[in-house]
């Protein structure tokens, strides 16, 4: 299965013809440029949803109150700074679905699968250049058109980020069912046809373009976790792609998929034969492993960053393999715990109970195996460490509670209150924002030749971890209380009314933890021109990508490919001088190549 990549035929690829401005920025067909391309269309998005976030934790902290903020934000959904009702549940919809597909999806595996699979394996490029290319552009295009909706005159789309019907089916519905949907529609599938092509590229660049001796088991973790993250995106996007056809055709075509016995305003419309709960199965299909899609890579991205600055190997490397892999299938057939009221069959809410709770094991194998990597290690607290430690510190606590929402009759309790946005928040949105900011932290010299100001990457963990518990673990008791989530107010209910003052304290933490994005920010961008030059190998690391010169050239080595002889954690080993190994050193007369 190890195939190599000829070493010459790719030599002179790219300097037989001058580069200009538009085809080395814009219309590049680097893997190394696209990858930036990616991480910084998805910083901009991610700067959009965290605003939307902050808008609607203030309307929940200071319900009815007047805001300046609002009224200069909303315009005319914010008569006098009240915030419409209308608009709020628009601001929950687009902020839930551009942190999941367009940042924590596309910005987190668009950039670190670009820009690390070809390094680390030993390719030239990725297999194809201009369908990166192409997937880039695509996912623009549709970060574009999100965009635009939040500007169309009935308001962007406002049925929740998992649009179920009727609200999203019928345009009469509701403000936020009209051409603000139809965008949402129209952006979502450009985003999943741009999504289907990188998994693809990736995937093939993966099983074809490995180095001489790269076989599968001397693959970095990184690796592995972002082939597996592909294979999960081809086999579960389609289906995603389906459901919006078919939704769009029930709102454009007169069609019934989704819709059936509607009456508004006593009026019966013709809609019959149709099904809301087909939408929740197709929508859930992809809607769990998107979990894993966006979780896998920041967990592969963990155990690279976290062997390297233990200065130890990885503990149970094919462990952590067979886990992505148990990941990766049982993803696929637990969608059902999301529908744990919508009248399923008990015995077929057992299944899924059973898969949900099955899916614990490979986790707390990876968590475990974390710990154990830490454990007596010559540990480097660097920043890309810390937010790795801090992945593993949420990857946990979020998975505990996992645990009561995988069991249908103790989901029913709390489904649909802020004890499921604490959840997967902690566990999918936290994990993944950290494992996200440890990537760039730890790679940040690889892509830009300059390494970003360390103090700063302190002040900027340290806040965002305090602030993301002081955020997510107080849902969890309100939650339990009952409260519910996606009301723009709970003033209505006296029986929340002693839970005020908690929503306050979580907007504080929220506004402050948001503020404070702005280090990273300027740290980031102030860096790319003014940091410190990097040198090839900063954080003494074995994987092929550090053996690039600092200096970016189309081809990524400038001679011959380097060969691959050990695995990618050989740290502090017995019998070398170094405590790093890179992985094209060859073995030593009578070296053993470690058994992992």
């Amino acid at each position: 299965m190890s195939t190599h990549a000829d070493t010459h035929a790719h030599d002179d690829h790219g300097h037989h013809h001058k580069e200009t401005f538009v085809t080395k920025y814009i219309f590049s067909q680097d893997h190394k440029m696209i990858a930036k391309q990616y991480l910084i269309t998805g910083t901009i998005m991610g700067v959009v949803g965290i605003i939307m976030s902050l808008l609607f934790r203030m309307q929940i902290a200071w319900p009815e109150e007047p805001n300046v903020i609002f009224e200069a934000l909303l315009g005319k959904w914010a008569p006098e700074g009240v915030m419409d009702a209308d608009i709020y549940l628009a601001l929950v919809t687009i902020h839930g679905t551009i942190m999941v597909f367009f940042v924590l999806t596309a910005g987190l595996s668009g950039t670190f699968s670009n820009l690390l699979i070809p390094l680390q394996i030993g390719a030239r490029d990725m297999a194809s250049g201009f369908l990166n290319m192409v997937s880039y552009w695509l996912f623009f295009l549709s970060s574009v058109i999100m965009v635009i909706s939040l500007f169309v005159q009935t308001g962007p789309a406002a049925a929740g980020w998992t649009i179920y019907p009727p609200l999203s089916a019928l345009p009469l519905a509701q403000p936020g069912s009209g051409a603000g949907m139809t965008l949402w529609l129209v952006s979502m599938a450009i985003f999943i046809a741009s999504s289907l092509l990188g998994s693809l590229n990736y995937i093939v660049t993966v099983i074809n373009l490995r180095t001489k001796g790269m076989s599968m088991t001397r693959l970095p973790l990184t690796i592995w976790a972002f082939f597996v993250t592909a294979i999960i995106g081809v086999v579960s996007f389609p289906v995603l792609l389906s459901a919006a056809l078919l939704l769009i055709m029930d709102r454009s075509f007169g069609t019934s998929f989704f819709l059936s016995d509607i009456f508004i305003q006593g009026e019966v419309l013709h809609y019959q034969g149709g099904s809301p709960v087909l939408f929740e199965h197709l929508f859930w299909f992809l809607g769990h492993p998107e979990v894993y899609i966006v979780l896998l890579p920041a967990l592969g991205i963990t155990s690279e960053i976290i062997a390297t600055n233990s200065r130890k190997p990885i503990f149970g490397y094919r462990a952590m393999v067979a886990s992505i892999l148990a990941i990766a299938f049982l993803s696929t057939i637990v969608w059902g715990h999301h529908m744990f009221v919508s009248g399923m069959n008990p015995f077929l809410g057992s299944v899924f109970t059973f898969t949900t709770l099955l899916i614990a094991i490979p986790s707390a194998v990876k968590a475990f195996n974390y710990i154990t990597t830490l454990w007596k290690g010559n540990l480097q607290l660097n920043p890309a460490m810390l937010f790795s430690i801090g992945l593993v510190s949420t990857f946990i606590t979020g998975g505990l509670t996992g645990i009561i929402l995988g069991d249908s009759a103790l989901d029913i309790n709390v489904h649909d209150t802020y004890f499921v946005v604490a959840h997967f928040h902690l566990v999918m949105g936290i994990s993944a924002l950290y494992g996200m900011f440890a990537g760039i932290y730890h790679w940040y010299p690889k892509m830009f030749g300059r390494m970003l100001n360390k103090n700063l990457g302190y002040v900027h963990f340290w806040v965002t971890a305090i602030c993301a518990y002081g955020v997510f673990f107080p849902m969890h008791f309100i939650g339990m209380a009952g409260l519910p989530r996606r009301y723009y107010t709970n003033s209505n209910f006296p029986l929340f009314d002693d839970l005020a003052n908690v929503n306050v304290v979580i907007t504080v933490f929220a506004l402050v933890g948001a503020a404070f994005q702005l280090v990273f920010l300027y740290n980031f961008f102030a860096s790319i021109f003014f940091g410190k030059k990097a040198e090839q190998n900063p954080w003494k690391s074995n994987t092929l990508e550090w053996t690039t010169p600092v200096e970016h050239i189309h081809g990524n080595w400038p001679g011959a490919i380097p060969h691959v002889h050990r695995w990618a954690y050989d740290y502090s080993k017995p019998g070398h001088e170094a405590d790093f190994v890179p992985q094209n050193i060859p073995l030593m007369d009578g070296e053993e190549e470690l058994q992992h």
